[in-house]
């Protein structure tokens, strides 16, 4: 069934986390990581669930690359261009290097430090406890005025705007205005849909993944 009410369709970004194995050159950031086997197909359904029942008008996304990928699947399927904002960006993180490795053990690495981020910030809520995190309020703050951007220049449209688990967490929280920045497991690909009209932000579907049933089974 279409859904042809306008709203901002926040997704988060296919799966990019690399193989156990894969050799990782020195220097190698997360954000400069290609889609996984697994994140291309996850991108590919999300296109076609959404050419299918979202009459899209615009796509935007984050500049790391696991995200212009997924907007760019995206965008592909309805002759667009993605429009970039550097304020969808993750939340800010203070990385461990793991240039020491060897570069066959360094992906396991990366995904083990995923993870533990991934932890803390569903029993802490935040990530304030480690040094050099952005702050909260900032991620707030720059994902609401990136919102509110897109919603201002396509106020009667649906848009796709292709961001990051930490970061789509905080712009829901603002939303329902609750104090956990981070507070629900953000699935690849999945779709939060928040309408916007006279000041008001309504939440209408949180870390949907319909389309993604096929893979599970």
């Amino acid at each position: 069934m279409a859904d042809s009410a306008a709203g901002i369709y926040l997704i988060r970004h296919a799966d990019a986390l690399p193989e156990a194995g894969v050799a990782l050159e020195d220097g190698a950031r997360y954000d400069d990581l290609r889609l996984s086997a697994r994140g291309r197909e996850q991108a590919a359904l999300l296109a076609k669930r959404l050419l299918r029942t979202v009459p899209l008008v615009a796509v935007y996304a984050s500049p790391a690359f696991r995200a212009l990928a997924t907007a760019q699947a995206v965008a592909e399927r309805f002759d667009y261009e993605v429009g970039v904002d550097e304020r969808l960006r993750e939340v800010g993180l203070a990385h461990e290097s793991v240039d020491h490795l060897p570069a066959h053990e360094r992906a396991a690495a990366v995904r083990a430090q995923l993870e533990m981020l991934a932890r803390l910030a569903m029993r802490e809520g935040s990530w304030s406890s480690l040094p050099g995190t952005e702050a909260g309020a900032g991620i707030r703050s720059r994902m609401r005025a990136a919102v509110e951007d897109v919603s201002g220049r396509h106020p009667d449209g649906a848009v796709a705007v292709v961001s990051h688990a930490g970061s789509i967490n905080a712009f829901v929280a603002d939303v329902l205005e609750i104090e956990r920045d981070f507070f629900f497991p953000t699935g690849n690909t999945s779709i939060t849909l928040v309408r916007i009209a006279s000041n008001r932000r309504v939440l209408v579907r949180l870390n949907d993944t319909a389309h993604l049933e096929r893979q599970a089974e």
